[in-house]
């Protein structure tokens, strides 16, 4: 009897040692950007860090290739699964391309989720969409036919030509340009998410169309270059460039009125949202799948659809009144 109470009570205490050191363990998280660099994603990397410190057994992983490409996400997410990290948030190049590593992560046992920028279902387990998809089309929209005094043509500056929330938004303009009959859309150019490229297409819009009133531009990059290059053009007050950008990137060209108003949903917020919730499936604290509500700390809780996708809020419009204050933070 002495011998099985000894016993019982060596295996409790190898089982509370066992589970100790398990509860221990850090989660790593790899945070994977469309590319180094970039000033939203390193807002977004800002959150994260905030979710780790916050979760308090979390590792952040900040990564991501030097170009926007899908090959240079591949190679780093293979590097990942080598490194056998316990879960990978990524916000895509190219949403079908990078699915077979992303497939031979899950089979590996790594939680994958993609954010802002989404992958094909069976790449992850769900989506964090920044925004509801038709709020912010029709918010881009909206912001450039505020500012129309009559019908004027208006172009789109995107980003890839295969970037999956680029693509998914400028559909969301086109379905609402019949609410906004002074709104005609002309052209729709891609600037690679890289500075002078995005520049020199701006430029070719201005030579392309003389009575070019607006540009729409749903990337933080394209937004920045093409404001720049109407103002070195001299059109200031003539083309109104509008669609989403940082507040510290946009202040001074707001301040010029090369932007009357531009929106962007807060990417710390982002960046702490897809930890917490790569955090929580990871642990086992929350299963995705359709319907599913999944936990994102301070940001409330994501409700998922039939393709398990989900909102994190609704985009925020900023412009002269508001801006320099945004400026300050992100």
């Amino acid at each position: 009897m002495k011998l099985w109470k000894k016993l019982a009570v060596t295996t409790a205490a190898v089982l509370a040692l066992s589970t100790a050191t398990a509860s221990a363990e850090t989660v790593r998280i790899a945070l994977v950007v469309k590319a180094l660099g970039i000033g939203f994603f390193e807002a977004a990397n800002k959150g994260a860090q905030e979710a780790a410190k916050e979760l308090g057994d979390v590792e952040v992983i900040y990564t991501g290739p030097t170009s926007t490409t899908a090959e240079g996400q591949i190679e780093v997410i293979n590097a990942l699964i080598a490194q056998k990290v316990n879960a990978i948030a990524v916000s895509a190049n190219d949403k079908d391309a990078l699915v077979p590593a992303l497939k031979k992560a899950q089979e590996r046992g790594i939680t994958v989720i993609s954010w802002d920028s989404g992958v094909a279902t069976e790449g992850r387990a769900m989506h964090l969409n920044p925004s509801s998809n038709a709020l912010i089309g029709n918010m881009c929209v909206k912001m450039a036919a505020d500012n129309l005094t009559e019908p004027g043509e208006v172009a789109i500056l995107s980003a890839t030509a295969t970037s999956t929330n680029q693509n998914t938004w400028i559909e969301e303009m086109k379905k609402v340009l019949p609410n906004y009959p002074n709104v005609k859309l002309v052209d729709t150019v891609y600037g690679d998410d890289l500075a002078d490229k995005s520049y020199r297409e701006t430029q070719g819009l201005i030579q392309k169309y003389p009575n070019l009133k607006a540009i729409i531009a749903p990337t933080s990059v394209g937004i920045v270059a093409a404001a720049q290059a109407v103002t070195d053009a001299g059109k200031t007050g003539q083309i109104n460039v509008t669609g989403l950008g940082l507040p510290s990137e946009m202040a001074g060209h707001v301040k010029s009125g090369a932007s009357k108003s531009f929106a962007i949903w807060n990417p710390i917020d982002l960046g702490y949202a897809a930890t917490t919730i790569a955090y929580n499936l990871a642990t086992g604290k929350a299963k995705a799948g359709p319907g599913a509500e999944i936990p994102m700390g301070r940001m409330g809780t994501v409700k998922l659809d039939d393709n398990a996708e989900g909102a994190m809020a609704d985009p925020f419009v900023y412009d002269a009144s508001n801006v320099e204050e945004f400026a300050k933070i992100f």
